[in-house]
């Protein structure tokens, strides 16, 4: 194994992602390689981070596109500093702050949802008789915007 440069097996098995994964991923631009005198594929050990920042946004839900602009604003002509790193995290903070307000409030209306029994938002008597919801569209907006729909007079929630 070379000091400086990992094969692309040797990368796979340091990062947990398929060597298919890793030439997709060069296709894209979110890494580079070089080539061996055999013509294999040879990566700077710096592209170990890059791999799992890649990992981490995708597993968070960022978009390869989003992946691409943040990696973009790292240096080529040099492995990224702790500094550089902290930047790129600080711009993605309002992006996962309102992810994580999404998924805070799927994990405590799910519940008080199936807490009424009717798992249905397009039949439910408390918060959303007679399908008024779907006057405004498809998609879960309740969820999504943080509305909170007004219980009918005189209902309770279950």
């Amino acid at each position: 194994m070379s000091e400086t440069f990992l094969s692309i097996g040797e990368m796979a098995a340091r990062t947990g992602v398929s060597t298919s994964a890793l030439r997709f991923y060069e296709a894209k631009g979110l890494v580079t390689s070089t080539r061996s005198s055999g013509g294999q594929r040879r990566y700077a050990r710096s592209a170990l981070r890059r791999v799992a920042f890649i990992r981490i946004a995708q597993r968070v839900g960022l978009t390869l596109e989003e992946i691409s602009s943040a990696l973009e604003t790292l240096p080529e002509s040099r492995t990224p500093t702790k500094s550089d790193w902290a930047r790129l995290s600080a711009s993605w903070r309002p992006r996962l702050d309102e992810q994580i307000a999404v998924l805070q409030r799927l994990r405590d209306e799910l519940t008080s949802c199936i807490g009424c029994g009717c798992l249905s938002l397009r039949d439910c008597a408390l918060y959303n008789p007679s399908d008024r919801a779907g006057l405004d569209g498809p998609g879960p907006r309740f969820l999504l915007t943080g509305e909170r729909p007004a219980l009918e007079e005189g209902s309770t929630r279950g």
